[in-house]
């Protein structure tokens, strides 16, 4: 499966993107995840019908119950984050962005069952083909067929832009500094592919059971949770240890930044803020009934 945590995640990529992109990505989120929920299954007219109807449900609850409370957790980052960066605050961060993800698949389950009991067997097979596609840019970004030091600097070049989107430009110095504090993060994309493909193959397992909704539903559920159960042992470890090296990584790069780049990546965040509130204001749509949570849509 793909980083970003499957269909429910999808809305995700806008906070990378930036702020801009955020409230025009999630007031176009209907058509964004109907079209990439198409590009993996290749749904029937019934089927986007059903998706759409579940969709449009999703983030309407969404919007009304969550997005406040995004707000909120941005607000106690940025106030975590003004004095200085802890490894306890990244800690924090993680966990929670994990709580917020569970949230979405503790509600949506029984819809995602439901979906996902419809598809037919040549569905399956555009699934495999969209997954083929999607493995063979991961590879190519990361240069996993090239030698160590072309890994090396896919890597650098990945992490460079994060940072800079965040905190805008860095000198060559601070580059060079990012670059040596990096190198001490062992290299685990090889691995981490490995893994996409494990659960990948695991979904397409689960699916044979999608006929059973007693069986399927609670194995499903636990599958989306439960993103290190199955792992090979040395991914285990190094993920474990990739992980800690990572949090230390960017309480370093902090102490590279100036106080100007500081300021400005607080700023972004504070936008971010300002977008969950915006967008979580706006008027719900008159004609759409409400439902209970445990019948939210996760697809």
């Amino acid at each position: 499966m793909n980083r970003y945590r499957w269909i429910p995640l999808l809305l995700l990529p806008a906070l990378i993107a930036g702020c801009s992109a955020l409230r025009i990505t999630y007031n176009q989120a209907d058509h964004i995840l109907a079209w990439r929920a198409d590009d993996y299954f290749d749904f029937d007219p019934h089927q986007k019908q059903e998706f759409n109807a579940r969709i449009e449900r999703l983030l309407e609850w969404h919007r009304r119950d969550q997005l406040p409370e995004y707000a909120a957790f941005t607000t106690a980052a940025i106030n975590k984050a003004r004095p200085r960066l802890r490894r306890e605050d990244i800690v924090w961060f993680i966990e929670g962005f994990k709580a917020r993800y569970r949230i979405i698949v503790n509600c949506g389950i029984q819809d995602a069952a439901e979906l996902l009991a419809t598809l037919k067997p040549e569905q399956l097979a555009a699934l495999q083909k969209q997954w083929d596609k999607v493995n063979r840019k991961f590879v190519a970004e990361r240069e996993l067929d090239g030698g160590i030091e072309k890994r090396k600097r896919a890597r650098l070049k990945r992490t460079l832009a994060q940072i800079t989107d965040w905190t805008g430009s860095l000198t060559r110095e601070q580059e060079h500094r990012i670059e040596a504090l990096l190198d001490r993060v062992p290299l685990s994309e090889h691995l981490r592919h490995q893994d996409r493909i494990r659960r990948q193959q695991e979904f397409l397992e689960l699916l044979k059971l999608r006929a059973n909704k007693p069986e399927f539903q609670p194995r499903l559920h636990a599958w989306l949770l439960d993103w290190e159960q199955g792992r090979a042992p040395e991914y285990a470890r190094l993920s474990g240890e990739a992980l800690e090296q990572r949090i230390q990584f960017y309480l370093a790069v902090e102490k590279v930044l100036t106080p100007a780049q500081r300021e400005h990546a607080l700023q972004r965040l504070q936008k971010f803020g300002d977008d969950f509130r915006a967008l979580s204001a706006k008027s719900l749509k008159a004609d759409v009934a409400p439902f209970e949570t445990s019948r939210l849509a996760f697809f």
